[in-house]
């Protein structure tokens, strides 16, 4: 009997499209990552569920929308603005069966190593079918910075000063290499690279240079954008980055691709690369709008927080070796959900009837046989801190549909034309206007998915930056 695949399912937090060299970056270096688009498949139209990372973290485990699990927004996450905010559960569920519970049940060790954001202590990755979990709890980024001291409730403190990734990558480096041979799941889900923008001195200073030799710190990277639309930031502006310059978080960006070659090349000396799948991917968009806007995602609109594809579409690298063909580029959309259906498609597992799934397996088109995955939907109910609003959208095809939830405004956008979605085409496209609305109001229907309603109250003179009310009609 063949032995069944290893997993290493890699998820960056607020990684951009445009973040790694293969993805087009100029700034950034990111040598291990494009080599290993180089010994696999790059995905060009690959997305998270969401524009923020808990729901697509839930999505990724379940196999469902985050509408469905209902967790739409990150977990502690609430505004208010014209709309009311919508509840949505903190905590993944118990009853789900994720992925990790899935595998256990059918001999693999299961590990999760990093960021998990899916609950506090009743919801940690161990209640969730991980055998280990180290440094996964409710935190949505490193508290007290990425060097330790940490004070993280699920990972010890190391010497002073040690760097957090380094660190997270140590712990699954020595996972690895106490593996025998049984398979395993591991779930590397990296902090990096959230805020705070810290990075180790002499790699930021690397990149300082960098940026002057370039011209980059001549130019201004930033564009001032409209106020943000709800309450707590009713008096702030939006700062959009629209060039790739920022020292600290490139630091970052070469730190991240140099552990996971550090992880990789153990996975190598274990003799395990060609019986592994390795996943890379990231949440949602890279953070271009707010916090510091470290990075630009251009030529696509916004970042993290936003419906637009800046917010959405994710680089995708996936290797394994003798199904996938080395060097080989994709434009098949895909999306989040479709990671478990996927796996448990490669390692030979059937789904649980019980277990719903929105997700599609895209083992064919990882195989090189012809694969169309049909429509895919988001719902984002909620004002993001990056300065996003409640909307839902669906892609099919070459078109995506925007739909905003203030005022039921849409938009429509064809992005093998506009990859930027700068010429919205829905006043001349009535009839695909039509058409898709009508396949995202009835997906949302069997969804069961919540809709903000109309915010009866104006912003109160007590909300912090008001010093008086403020009147939206």
């Amino acid at each position: 009997m063949t032995k069944s695949p290893n997993i290493v399912m890699i998820l960056i937090d607020d990684l951009g499209w445009r973040d790694l060299g293969c993805y087009g970056s100029s700034f950034y270096e990111t040598p291990v990552l494009d080599k290993l688009a180089a010994e696999g498949m790059l995905f060009t139209d690959a997305y998270a569920s969401a524009p923020v990372c808990s729901p697509t973290r839930a999505s990724l485990l379940t196999g469902k929308y985050p509408a469905r699990v209902g967790i739409t927004q990150y977990i502690g996450g609430h505004a208010v603005g014209r709309l009311c905010d919508v509840p949505y559960h903190r905590f993944l569920p118990a009853q789900e069966l994720t992925l990790a519970r899935a595998l256990r049940g059918h001999g693999y060790e299961t590990w999760h190593v990093g960021k998990w954001h899916l609950g506090e202590r009743e919801s940690w990755p161990d209640r969730h079918g991980f055998d280990v979990n180290i440094g996964g709890c409710e935190w949505g980024m490193p508290v007290n910075g990425y060097f330790s001291p940490y004070g993280c409730p699920a990972l010890s403190d190391g010497p002073r000063g040690e760097y957090l990734t380094d660190r997270l990558t140590d712990e699954a480096i020595a996972l690895v290499r106490a593996s025998g041979d049984t398979p395993f799941f591991l779930n590397f889900w990296p902090y990096a690279v959230h805020v705070p923008i810290e990075a180790p001195a002499p790699l930021v200073e690397k990149y300082r240079a960098k940026a002057a030799a370039m011209g980059l710190d001549q130019i201004d990277p930033f564009e001032e954008g409209a106020n943000f639309p709800f309450w707590q930031k009713r008096g702030m502006r939006i700062e959009r980055r629209v060039v790739q310059s920022d020292p600290a978080y490139a630091a970052m960006v070469e730190n991240l691709d140099a552990n996971i070659g550090r992880l990789l090349d153990e996975v190598e000396r274990s003799g395990k690369t060609e019986s592994t799948i390795v996943i890379f991917t990231s949440d949602n968009g890279g953070l271009a709008t707010a916090e510091g806007s470290p990075t630009s995602n251009a030529p696509l609109a916004e970042g993290k927080g936003w419906t637009y594809d800046g917010g959405v579409r994710e680089p995708l690298i996936v290797r394994w070796p003798g199904v996938v063909a080395a060097g080989s580029t994709t434009s098949h959309p895909v999306t989040t959900p479709d990671f478990y259906p996927t796996l448990l498609e490669a390692v030979g597992l059937p789904l649980v009837p019980a277990q719903h799934c929105d997700g599609r397996s895209f083992l064919p088109l990882l195989r090189g046989v012809p694969f169309e995955r049909g429509p895919i939907f988001w719902h984002y109910p909620h004002y993001s801190n990056q300065g996003g609003e409640p909307a839902a959208a669906v892609r099919d095809g070459d078109w995506k549909l925007i739909k905003f939830f203030d005022g039921e405004r849409v938009e429509l956008y064809n992005l093998a034309e506009d990859l930027s979605e700068s010429h919205d085409r829905a006043a001349d496209e009535v009839d695909t206007v039509k058409r898709l609305l009508a396949l995202l109001e009835q997906w949302a229907e069997e969804i069961g998915c919540l809709v903000p309603r109309v915010n009866p109250f104006s912003a109160f003179e007590d909300v912090p930056g008001m010093r008086t009310a403020v009147t939206f009609q």
